[in-house]
């Protein structure tokens, strides 16, 4: 059996205490403040792009159908060749067409001297009925020959008229100028009016139409940023396009013109812009994007890091006497993904935290 000296024991707690006590004072006192990015707001022109996805189109694409049937006699042009208003592009087999022609001429002269037969004799059955020589009956009779033959001859002079026009729509030519597309009928092949697909098209490549679609916000900022949208039109700069294989095309585009109508199903309005096309470079069908840029001039920018979303709010924290303090600023809807633009909330010489405000809170202590 141990004992132990109870002297021993009261010597060793108080050792112990002491320490304890000691190893306690020498703890450093916990930090009551973190070290984060603080900027000074200032003010400076910001230029920002925003790309929308886009289509492109000919000034016009004319779809070529034939008005007549018949086989197909003589192709005018070949694909992909420029064409003028009103040049040849196909002969439709014209041998029928002339041949109605030619009788609807016959039947015009017929019915002028059937016109003039009956004119003759209604005159002379007037001077008959004057002389009581024949009856009111006679006479009669020899008026309506007479109006008969005269429609007649305008029903003959009508299929006159159309037969003339079947003759000319045998030959198809351009309704305007532009670029031959495909030709999927070649000669000897048997068109008429009812057939699926075109002859050719017809487009207009002397400008290029290219569309695309912006948001309701994207709108009402637009026209927020310029005062309407008629003025917006006027003065938005030029706008690029992208394409497809993501080079820029080398000359700029305007836009021309906004729809008035937000799609209820996609909440947006199409846009067009217009953009030369010289080179031939743009196809109608093809795609790319259009680059709208958006210039602030004296504006206040701030990184997309110094804010913090809280349903459709936009917050940020300045520094005031060393502390981070919640503020509710606006932001222009156009941005590219790194920065704002504040518009209201913020002003020059600010301080703000500009990395991290996702983990300040309010009254945070940052300096």
């Amino acid at each position: 059996m141990i004992t132990v000296n109870k002297k021993w024991m009261r010597l060793m707690g108080v050792i112990g205490c002491t320490l304890w006590m000691s190893s306690c004072k020498q703890a450093p006192e916990a930090q009551t403040s973190a070290n984060y990015a603080i900027m000074k707001v200032t003010t400076a022109d910001k230029e920002l792009s925003t790309s929308y996805s886009a289509t492109i189109r000919g000034r016009q694409d004319i779809d070529i159908y034939p008005q007549v049937s018949g086989t197909i006699e003589r192709l005018c042009v070949s694909e992909g060749e420029k064409v003028r208003k009103g040049q040849l592009l196909f002969i439709i087999d014209q041998v029928p067409y002339k041949a109605a022609l030619t009788t609807a001429l016959a039947n015009v002269e017929a019915a002028k001297a059937g016109l003039a037969t009956a004119e003759l004799a209604y005159t002379s059955t007037k001077e008959l009925y004057v002389q009581k020589v024949v009856s009111q009956y006679n006479l009669k009779t020899a008026e309506n020959n007479y109006l008969t033959a005269k429609a007649q001859l305008s029903q003959a002079q009508a299929q006159e008229v159309s037969a003339r026009n079947n003759l000319s729509y045998t030959e198809v030519k351009s309704p305007s100028d532009g670029v031959v597309g495909a030709l999927p009928f070649r000669v000897g092949a048997l068109v008429s009016p009812g057939i699926q697909q075109p002859l050719t098209t017809v487009s207009d490549n002397s400008d290029m139409y290219v569309y695309f679609s912006m948001t309701e916000n994207q709108l009402l900022s637009l026209t927020r940023q310029y005062g309407s949208m008629d003025e917006a039109l006027k003065n938005m700069p030029e706008v690029e396009l992208r394409l497809n294989d993501n080079s820029i095309y080398d000359e700029h585009g305007i836009i021309e013109s906004i729809s008035g109508v937000i799609d209820r199903q996609t909440g947006t309005v199409v846009a067009r812009a217009v953009f030369p096309n010289e080179s031939r470079l743009l196809h109608s069908g093809a795609s790319g994007n259009v680059v709208i840029p958006s210039v602030y001039k004296d504006c206040i920018i701030i990184p997309q890091g110094a804010t913090v979303q809280m349903q459709d709010k936009t917050i940020a924290y300045k520094v005031v006497d060393g502390k981070a303090v919640s503020t509710l600023i606006s932001v222009a809807g156009i941005n590219d993904g790194r920065e704002y633009v504040v518009l209201d909330g913020l002003k020059a010489g600010d301080e703000i935290i500009s990395e991290g405000a996702g983990l300040i809170r309010e009254g945070t202590v940052v300096k």
